[in-house]
This record gives C-alpha cells, sequence and structure tokens, in this order.
C-alpha cells in the first residue's frame, strides 16, 4: 500500500455494469459448493472444521491469510512466541508469582486446543514458570458434549507431572463456555463477571477439592456449555488461585471474538461494566491481540494475521455503500471479521445503500438493492451445521445414539445467485472446482461492476453471451 503505484481505484468490469440496472430476465437457478474449512480459509490442515472467524476473515479479505491456530501452531513449533516481546513482559513474575491461564479447554480447534494448552505449561516452565493455575471454561460446542470430564482429567493429570518435576501446578477455576466468561459482543457481562469473581476474586456458588469431581457433578444439572462457575479449594476451604498484584495472566484462546470482553476487564483501569470489587496490577498478554483497532490487549504471544486492502474498503473507495447488519450476537462476523479484525461497523446512516449484507443464522444474504421490496440481485451462502462428524457420518455418542453437533463441519457450504437485476449471461464458471469462501469477495466485486485486484482470490462468475 506504500508504493506510489497504489491505487484504490477499481478497474471497471468489461461485461458488467455498475449502478442500478434492471433486467427483465428470472432469476436464474444456478448455485454451487465452496469450501469453508481448512486450508480455504487459512487453517493448517482440511481436517480442521472452519468456523465464523476465519470464514468472515476470508468473504471480508477475498484471500487466504493464516489464521489463529496456524499461527499459534507455527509460533509454538519454532519457539518464536517465547521470543515475543509479549512473553518477555509475563516472565518477569515468573520467579515470584503466578503464572494464569484462562481459557477453552477443548480440541476443537475453533477457540483454542488443548495441545497448545500443554506446549504453552511446558515451556513457560522450561522458562521458569514455578507456580502455575488454569482456569478453563468447558466447550460442549466445537466438540461432543461431556466431552470436557476427559479433557479435564487429561489436564489434571499433565499438572499433576508437572508438580512431580517440583512445579505448584492446579486447576483453580472453571465453568461453562456459554455461562462464564466467553461472552461476545458487549451482550451480557453478568457472563464476564462470573468468571471474573471466580478467577480473580476466588469466589463461585460452588467449590470442590477436584476439578474432574466438579466437572462430574455440576453436569448432573448443565451441559458442557452451560456449567455454572466453581472454584477449587484447599483444606481450608480457601481458594488455591485467585490472581493478586503481581500475577502474569494468559488468555490462550487464539480466537478473538469471545476474548475481547475479559480483556477490557483485565486491562482497562477505567472500567465499569461491573464491580470488580478489586483490579490487581498484573502482568497479562492475550495469545494473540483480539482487536487490531482497540490494541487489545497490549501485549500478546503471537501476532494476529495482518489482513489488509478488504473488499469493503474497496468498495467504499469506489462509492459502494454498504450496510451490514445481523442479529446482536453476530454483528461482529459482518463487521469485525469481515474488515480484517477491525472494529469499525459498515453502516452508512444516510439511509441510501447500494448493499446490503444480512446475517441470519444458518445463512448470510447479500442484495445489491435500493430498497428491500425491489432487490436486484442477491447472493446466498448457507452455513450448515451438519450433525455430522468431520467425516460426515452423523455424530454418535458412545451407546451409538445420534447426538446434535453444534460445531461446524468439513462440509462445503452452498452458494447461490439470482435475483432480477442479475445481468444476462451471468453464471458460475467450471474452472475454479476448488472455490473457497475467499473467491466471494471477487465475486461481489463483479456483480457490482468492477474487477477485482489482482491477488484477490479469483471470482467464481463469468459472463456468457446469450
Amino acid at each position: 500500500m506504500g508504493s506510489s503505484g497504489f491505487t484504490w481505484k477499481l478497474e471497471d468490469h468489461p461485461k458488467l455494469p455498475k449502478g442500478k440496472i434492471r433486467s427483465k430476465m428470472g432469476a436464474p437457478e444456478k448455485w454451487r459448493l465452496v469450501k469453508a474449512h481448512g486450508k480455504a480459509v487459512g487453517l493448517p490442515t482440511d481436517d480442521y472444521m472452519g468456523n465464523s472467524e476465519v470464514g468472515h476473515n476470508a468473504l471480508g479479505a477475498g484471500r487466504i491469510y493464516a489464521q489463529g491456530a496456524k499461527l499459534v501452531d507455527i509460533a509454538l513449533e519454532t519457539g518464536k512466541n517465547f521470543e515475543s516481546e509479549g512473553f518477555k513482559y509475563i516472565k518477569e513474575s515468573f520467579e515470584t508469582r503466578t503464572l494464569h491461564l484462562i481459557g477453552l479447554l477443548s480440541d476443537g480447534g475453533v477457540h483454542s486446543r488443548l495441545d497448545q494448552l500443554q506446549l504453552l505449561l511446558k515451556c513457560a516452565t522450561a522458562n521458569g514458570a514455578k507456580r502455575i493455575r488454569v482456569h478453563f471454561l468447558t466447550d460442549g460446542r466445537d466438540v461432543l458434549d461431556g466431552s470436557s470430564v476427559g479433557f479435564v482429567q487429561t489436564l489434571e493429570n499433565d499438572l499433576a507431572a508437572l508438580c512431580e518435576k517440583g512445579v505448584d501446578a492446579h486447576i483453580a477455576s472453571g465453568g461453562g463456555r456459554m455461562h462464564v466468561t466467553m461472552d461476545r459482543y458487549e451482550n451480557d457481562w453478568d457472563i464476564v463477571k462470573r468468571g471474573w469473581d471466580a478467577q480473580v476474586l476466588g469466589e463461585a456458588p460452588y467449590k470442590f477439592k477436584s476439578a474432574v469431581e466438579a466437572v462430574k457433578e455440576l453436569r448432573g444439572n448443565a451441559n458442557d456449555q452451560f456449567l455454572p462457575p466453581f472454584v477449587i479449594t484447599n483444606d481450608d476451604g480457601k481458594a488455591v488461585g485467585s490472581i493478586v498484584d503481581g500475577d502474569a495472566v494468559v488468555t490462550f484462546n487464539f480466537r478473538a471474538d469471545r476474548m475481547v470482553m475479559v480483556a477490557k476487564a483485565l486491562e482497562y483501569e477505567d472500567f465499569d461494566k461491573f464491580d470488580r470489587v478489586r483490579f490487581p496490577k498484573i502482568r497479562y498478554a492475550g495469545m494473540l491481540q483480539y482487536d487490531g483497532e482497540l490494541k487489545l490487549p497490549s501485549h500478546y504471544l503471537v501476532s494476529p494475521p495482518e489482513i489488509e486492502r478488504a473488499s469493503g474498503e474497496y468498495l467504499v473507495h469506489n462509492s459502494v455503500r454498504t450496510f451490514a447488519c445481523s442479529e446482536t450476537v453476530k454483528f461482529g462476523h459482518v463487521t469485525f471479521f469481515w474488515n480484517g479484525n477491525r472494529s469499525g461497523q459498515d453502516a452508512i446512516l444516510s439511509g441510501k445503500f447500494d448493499q446490503v449484507r444480512v446475517n441470519l443464522p444458518n445463512f448470510m444474504i447479500w442484495w445489491d438493492k435500493p430498497a428491500i421490496s425491489r432487490q436486484q440481485l442477491w447472493l446466498l451462502r448457507l452455513l450448515m451445521r451438519l450433525s455430522r462428524d468431520k467425516k460426515g457420518n452423523p455424530a454418535l455418542d458412545k451407546s451409538g445414539k445420534t447426538q446434535i453437533l453444534t460445531s461446524h463441519t468439513l462440509q462445503p457450504v452452498p452458494l447461490a445467485i439470482g435475483g432480477p437485476g442479475l445481468a444476462p449471461g451471468v453464471r458460475f464458471c467450471s474452472d475454479v472446482p476448488e472455490g473457497g469462501l475467499a473467491n466471494v469477495a471477487a465475486t461481489v466485486m463483479n456483480l457490482h461492476g468492477f474487477v477485482a485486484p489482482s491477488d484477490y482470490e479469483p471470482t467464481l462468475i463469468e459472463v456468457v453471451d446469450i
């Protein structure tokens, strides 16, 4: 972008006009599948299911960027994150204070991964951490409900092995991801407060001596996602892992949306969302920086993907006004993630838009229209959360019964174009058989009458003479 030859101006498409076109042709019944998982959205391998963050990043960026899981894998494997300024910052507390690790205990690969936590524990102790406390959130959304018990048992075994080596390492607190800590888009600060009370203050409605015992018992009245907060106590009934002055804290989720709110609580001195009771002076770092625009948190172990020249920026510079909307808990998908992990929203307050982007549960629509009643064209991307495993087989529990799978999958998703305003001769082309979500940006630019930048993933449409 710094070169003298760069321009935001897009080349006009040779066959597709700009502006408010009208055609008497009916919408063609054409659709295709696009990849929404694995390498197509910047994840390490095609064994990784897609998710909202990486999918919307790809849709908005028009290119494939290495994403959270892959970035963290590279950093952990090469040791780069332990050379980062963020790691050096928290390391100053290792000698005399406690290292607290907060995040989702899961191998789902959407927000975090168990093996990354294990490697973080190993490397932290190798770099001098003498006292460690883990505050975990159970999953049951990106993995099967009930898998929490196995994850907690594995973690307890890992911490016991560290104790045998002279490291004071224990689980300190826990709770379900949808009830404790991991809220997003400032929808419900009480969720974050429950986590704060347990993790920082050492206060929770349930107290246990063992985390495995806690999860087994609390699952009697709630599934993994909604377990109530609990703390682990010593023989005197005192919490074993409250966060206090001088401690180091790392939130080890790599996905941003459900870490921004807790990051604000941990980092902002000026904070009014709930009564924190006390605000310990800690050394806090995120696994990544969760909001590039807010620079939050200010310290992090791995640099996040640097997404520049997102498609929305190009469209704005070429006088295409976009209105983006969704249900409350999804608005960041069509703004923050779409815009390359920037907080700014797309809505133009003039009331007149050239494009409307809507995210509704399980599908997404773009309209190029002056008003909803007379749409010109639409694109539909349906995100299927099928009850199937990573190989496409029905998800079964241990008894052999089909279990509802709430995670994303490895399945491709359908994309359709149509509407009375679609130019004659537009159809999906056949020379991009491996197309994915990142190809949609160039497609949208074409439909607005522009040629996409040369480094964008290729368009999915062509125009034939009829």
